[in-house]
């Protein structure tokens, strides 16, 4: 039996930046809602559950701020739920709403939120947070150290080079350029790059995601609904999660599966995914990618896990300009995370971004006949993975 369509048929997000000092926190949330609303052709009392999507407290500096988020949303008298699974959230949030849906329970669900990540101070604090307070944090561990580490295991691996995270970059950036609302959308060169600061080797500034403030919003509905309102829309097909383990050190060793240098785990989020949208040759059938990664070098190992290269493949792939604007398969045409990082929303934006592609609306950015995309969120140390298949 195959489950119920889901399909997506509002999509809102706001222009990224640094700071947003115009916009309270429920002010961003609302901005990218009445987007979202205004793209489906509904409105607040249409929508019958609420999923919010909010990354750690201390981002917004207030406890369960999901409690400030409900008017914002329209939350009141309707079923409300807040996700937090780190940089996950926005994927984590989608696919709440998607079962939401597919289970019948609500016809018309919102998933929406915001960050002010820009604005917190340093989040590195409150990410650094994370780690075992006894084995792990006084290394000391935190969200750039420990994907330095997998930095360091893939190059030894498979020959990465501090140049090769380099080429990410300037691809990334150069796709940026075209997205009105990217954080960090001026082009770079590899020199520049590497002329940048390290922050923890083999990663420098350049090779980090910025800290953004901006809110995102998606409007879910069911098949039955959306045809018998005549709404356009496009569908969920494929819905995969998978968790590693907690500690870094157990993701390393001679023989282990789940080396910290790949990322066994999203690649297994990924195969869920593609088993329920029946995708089996994903170099073949996916037009689009836009993948979670925070840092140059973990772009490398996402291509690899989602079946877009072998292992080792995507250095090569990214160099000869496969995975840009014009390749074989455009990876972030967005500029992804490595250009706008409001996190409760990041991975949100990744669904939002293919399901703007794949209907033909993505802009500037647009990638050619797209009709099926694959997105993917990564949280936590690493450790929760969320991905969808997105097709016309």
């Amino acid at each position: 039996m195959n489950a119920p369509r889901v399909g997506i048929i509002g999509i809102g997000q706001s222009a990224f930046k640094s700071r947003r000092d115009d916009a309270s926190y429920p002010d961003l949330v609302r901005e990218a809602v009445n987007i979202a609303l205004a793209q489906s052709s509904l409105d607040l009392d249409a929508i019958e559950a609420i999923v919010y999507s909010l990354s750690p407290d201390a981002m917004v500096g207030i406890g369960n701020a999901e409690r400030l988020g409900v008017d914002a949303v329209g939350g009141r008298n309707k079923r409300f739920l807040r996700i937090n699974t780190g940089g996950s959230t926005g994927i984590s949030s989608v696919a709440a709403a998607y079962y939401h849906v597919a289970a019948g329970a609500c016809d018309v669900v919102m998933t929406a939120g915001a960050d002010k990540v820009g604005e917190c101070g340093d989040s590195q604090t409150v990410l650094n947070k994370i780690w075992d307070p006894i084995y792990e944090r006084p290394l000391p561990q935190g969200t750039i150290t420990m994907l330095a580490m997998s930095g360091i295991r893939y190059a030894n691996k498979y020959g990465m080079s501090e140049e090769d995270m380099a080429r990410v970059v300037v691809k990334n950036r150069k796709h940026a350029s075209l997205n009105t609302n990217a954080h960090l959308r001026k082009e770079t060169t590899v020199e520049e790059v590497m002329a940048s600061r390290y922050i923890s080797w083999p990663i420098k500034l350049m090779d980090c995601c910025p800290q953004s403030s901006g809110g995102g919003a998606m409007v879910l509905a069911s098949e039955r609904f959306i045809k018998e309102n005549r709404l356009d829309a496009v569908w969920i097909t494929g819905v995969g999660h998978c968790s590693e383990t907690y500690y870094i050190g157990d993701r390393m060793g001679t023989g282990y599966t789940a080396d910290h240098g790949d990322a066994y785990a999203l690649g297994n989020s990924f195969k869920r995914a593609f088993k329920m949208a029946g995708i089996t040759d994903p170099r073949k059938q996916v037009d689009v990618a836009e993948l979670y990664a925070p840092f140059s070098n973990t772009e490398f190992h996402a291509i690899e896990a989602a079946g877009l290269a072998g292992h080792g493949e995507a250095v090569q792939g990214v160099k000869e300009g496969r995975f840009g604007i014009g390749g074989d398969i455009p990876v972030n045409p967005s500029g992804g995370t490595l250009c706008t990082n409001a996190i409760a929303v990041t991975a949100m934006i990744r669904v939002a971004e293919v399901a703007l592609q794949v209907s033909g609306r993505a802009g500037g950015h647009q990638v050619k006949d797209a009709k099926l995309g694959i997105a993917s969120g990564n949280g936590g140390d690493h450790q929760f993975f969320g991905t969808m298949v997105v097709e016309a």
